[in-house]
């Protein structure tokens, strides 16, 4: 049995269009007043907002394909594109935070240089305040949507807020004390530390996915439990999971009695399912295998 939970391809597409053009704005105000105010690490932060934008058409181009139906090739359907396009979008973010770690280091073997303008201020000031708004706006549409690209492109945009924030304070400081002119560079390698930890939320779970990790013992635990509740069911054994884009979907063996006809166990195995999918909104897909329990096993 099977629930439909595909998030709405055209809106999170809408979504990301937009997400597209502000970051590509984003990108180019905080680039060039980086470069015009001397500051690495309004460079960096702009380096960092560009990458959103190759994520931002990762999601766009996912929407195209992860909520097709599924077809004689992919009878799962596509749900696996979405969690492929996650794990891209966790790629970009480590390979942004590389690019700003060698860079901070080329700076600092460098030496002393002229201290930034407050240009290189005020656009990692408005940084902070659009992609906050950005992240807010796109972390609600992709609960709402139960779109985890959408969620972790959030996260992306979360990111390049908070790193924002130490390179700000950075240009403000060391405009007013240029003997700090190393703090800039500083500031960009904590971005890259962020970024990296950012990747790695981003990613796990997409990587779990992609090797089929199960749910945890407690999760299994309690199919177990809700199934056991059904009326009919004896016992319950070899329970296997396995998630596509954040939902579960569960096969398990159920054990009735020998004696019931083949649409007694049927009736049951289908109680079993619309019990499971009632209870976890998160599954959509229930399998139920139907066995006769042992006849010493019966009670009395």
């Amino acid at each position: 049995m099977k629930r439909t939970t595909v998030s709405n391809p055209s809106e999170v597409r809408k979504i990301g269009i937009l997400c597209l053009l502000l970051n590509c704005l984003l990108a180019g105000i905080k680039i060039t007043c980086g470069l015009v105010g001397n500051s690495h690490g309004v460079v960096a932060d702009g380096v960092h907002t560009l990458t959103d934008t190759v994520t931002d058409i990762a999601l766009i181009t996912g929407t195209l394909f992860w909520a097709r139906p599924p077809d004689r090739c992919h009878p799962y359907g596509h749900r696996r594109i979405e969690t492929l396009t996650t794990g891209v979008i966790g790629a970009a973010l480590l390979a942004a935070a590389l690019g700003i770690v060698w860079n901070a280091l080329t700076s600092l073997s460098a030496g002393p240089q002229a201290p930034p303008g407050l240009i290189a201020f005020a656009a990692a000031l408005i940084s902070i305040i659009v992609k906050e708004i950005m992240y807010r706006w796109s972390n609600t549409a992709g609960r709402r949507l139960k779109s985890n690209a959408l969620a972790a492109n959030a996260w992306h945009q979360r990111s390049d807020a908070l790193s924002s924030v130490p390179v700000a304070a950075a240009v403000a400081a060391n405009a007013m004390t240029p003997s700090l002119w190393f703090i800039d560079s500083i500031a960009a390698l904590l971005v890259a530390a962020m970024i990296i930890k950012a990747a790695w939320t981003v990613a796990g779970p997409a990587l779990k996915e992609l090797i089929d990790a199960g749910a945890d013992e407690r999760i299994v635990e309690r199919i177990s439990s809700i199934a056991l509740q059904v009326d009919g069911v004896r016992q319950v054994h070899a329970i296997r999971t396995r998630y596509v884009a954040g939902n579960m979907m569960v096969d398990l063996h159920v054990l009735v009695d020998p004696a019931l006809s083949v649409q007694g166990g049927h009736t049951i195995a289908q109680a079993v399912e619309q019990r499971l999918l009632e209870t976890d909104t998160s599954m959509i897909d229930v399998l139920v295998h139907i066995e006769p329990v042992e006849t010493g096993d019966i009670p009395a």
